[in-house]
Order: C-alpha cells, then structure tokens, then sequence
C-alpha cells in the first residue's frame, strides 16, 4: 500500500492561541513557508511523526466529535504529570459521561475546545 497518515488536521479560531498551545504541548514547532493566517502545519523537531495541522474553521466545536487526537503517557504518573502540565498550559478537563469503569485515558480539551485524550499506556 502506498498511503501513510502523516497529519492530523484540527479546525480552530484563533490560529496563534492553538500554535501556542500545541507547539507546548508537543514540543513541535511550525514549518515554514505557509500562509499562518488559515493554516499552519506544525511538526515533531527531529523531523519523525506525525505533523498537526491547524486550520482556520468557522464551524463549531462538537461535543462528541466523531475524530480525536489520542496523546500517550508510558505509565500513570507521566499521565497525571502530563494532565497537569497541559492544563497549566490552558487545556480544561472534560466532564465525559462514557468513561468505562476502569479508564486508561483523559478527556481534555485544547484552548480551541478540541478535544483529546491522554492515556496510559501501561494500563493493561
């Protein structure tokens, strides 16, 4: 097969308020030579991964979205340090009505109100 995932694509409002959080957030940083003004593509610094691209949308933000970005802790204290970390800078805590009774992840949602997950990988 010659296809291969290399960008995830969110829908924003403020393009510099989603660059700040999730070049933070990832440790990632924008390619150059785009219009920022609608779309910036941001990429792991070692040039390896897969890139996040943002995208000026006028459509709102779902509150179950059908797509998410799922972020991996390797065990449970890395998971509540990263939570942690990514609400101090400016991602909130979701209210998720279908967590299982023993859940691996976190529902957070970035400054844009996308949400994602942060999840343990070592939960079994």
């Amino acid at each position: 097969m010659a296809l291969r995932l290399k960008t995830v694509v969110l829908g924003v409002d403020d393009m510099a308020r989603a660059v700040s959080f999730w070049t933070a957030a990832l440790g990632y940083v924008p390619e150059t030579g785009e219009d920022a003004d609608w779309w910036t593509t941001l990429r792991p610094t070692d040039g390896h991964g897969p890139r996040l691209g943002l995208q000026l949308s006028e459509t709102p933000v779902q509150e179950r979205p059908r797509v998410h970005v799922d972020l991996f802790a390797p065990d449970t204290a890395a998971q509540v340090d990263e939570v942690e970390r990514l609400v101090g800078l400016g991602a909130v805590r979701v209210r998720w009505d279908l967590y299982p009774d023993d859940p691996d992840f976190i529902v957070l949602a970035d400054p844009e109100g996308n949400l994602f997950c942060v999840i343990d990988e070592s939960h079994g």
